[in-house]
């Protein structure tokens, strides 16, 4: 049996698109709202730009940069935490691939527009119903207008469900060959291995084909970005606590208040044991949507909360996440 590594990785993402260029032609062409005669035909790999690095994600960040045939540059990203500050970071990167072609450049209008594509392994939209998120520079007034030169695209990878259509496009293949191909034990897809250039690009997922050195390297990232995980988990559970603490004086506040009305003594007791249980409800409510939204496994939310499967699913479906 063939033994796969997970794409998303620093070390098979750059290996598969940062060193074959058919391969990420391949990708961008259908990742991006290019028009048919904006197709790329070419492509051509630049050094990686010099970047700030975000606290606790400077392991996440993969960078494959490059210039097409007509002088358009391309940066292809892989991020595995979201945080507001990468949409910043992102903005920065483009704009400074953006800003160097002065330095080949006669005039302005020899400038080329830079994509930037994004590929998110996380949640940041509450909306579950759309994962493509297309921003550019357009007119206020009337949207249709637009100003070439900078184009994001952020795409959520848990957010992705292939269809079922026979004729399978370039844009579902590649991602799933991103959110299915995830471990060793993982079988690839057939419609994956039908198609000549996405099966191209499992073949250099296979785990035989790394040396020794390479697989402790690819090791480490994972080890990493679990790391990176803990933290952010911590954050969350600390999080809970405060939100438990609030949660309860609030809730004895509306309970004495409502005690007071039937009389304080008995209204105290009732009221404060009520307000507790829903100030504790309320605060790990908060929690268990805020852990689904980023992408957290039922049993990973459980050990959080301390929450039964199906009270985490009654929440979650309240919120319309399932």
């Amino acid at each position: 049996m063939v033994h796969y590594l997970d794409p998303k990785n620093d070390l098979t993402f750059k290996r598969i698109f940062g060193e074959h260029e058919h391969l990420c032609m391949s990708l961008l062409n259908s990742m991006l709202p290019l028009e048919k005669d904006q197709r790329i035909v070419s492509l051509k790999y630049q050094p990686g730009e010099l970047i700030p690095e975000i606290p606790l994600l400077k392991n996440s960040i993969v960078d494959v940069c490059c210039t097409d045939n007509s002088g358009r540059r391309f940066i292809v990203e892989m991020q595995m935490h979201w945080t507001e500050s990468f949409k910043s970071r992102v903005l920065l990167n483009a704009s400074k691939a953006y800003v160097k072609q002065l330095d080949s450049g006669e005039d302005y209008r020899l400038i080329q527009p830079v994509y930037a594509l994004n590929f998110v392994n996380d949640t940041f939209d509450p909306d579950e119903s759309v994962y493509y998120h297309d921003y550019k520079v357009v007119n206020i007034a009337n949207v249709e207008k637009q100003k070439e030169g900078l184009e994001l695209v952020f795409i959520e990878l848990p957010k992705f469900r292939p269809t079922n259509r026979a004729d399978r496009k370039l844009y579902d293949l590649w991602l799933m060959f991103l959110t299915q191909i995830r471990n060793a034990s993982t079988e690839v897809p057939a419609e994956l291995l039908d198609n000549e250039v996405v099966r191209d690009a499992v073949q250099y997922l296979e785990r035989n084909s790394y040396t020794k050195a390479q697989l402790e390297t690819y090791d480490k990232y994972l080890d990493a970005i679990r790391v990176e995980r803990t933290f952010y988990v911590d954050a969350l559970a600390k999080g809970l606590k405060e939100g438990e603490a609030i949660g309860i004086e609030k809730g004895e506040a509306i309970g004495i208040e409502k005690g007071e009305a039937i009389g304080i003594e008995k209204g105290e007791a009732i009221g404060i044991e009520k307000g507790r249980a829903e100030g504790k409800a309320e605060g790990k409510a908060e929690v268990v949507i805020a852990c689904s939204r980023n992408g957290f496994s039922l049993e990973q939310i459980q050990l959080i909360t301390g929450l039964k499967k199906e009270e985490i699913e009654k929440i979650l479906h309240a919120d319309n996440q399932i």
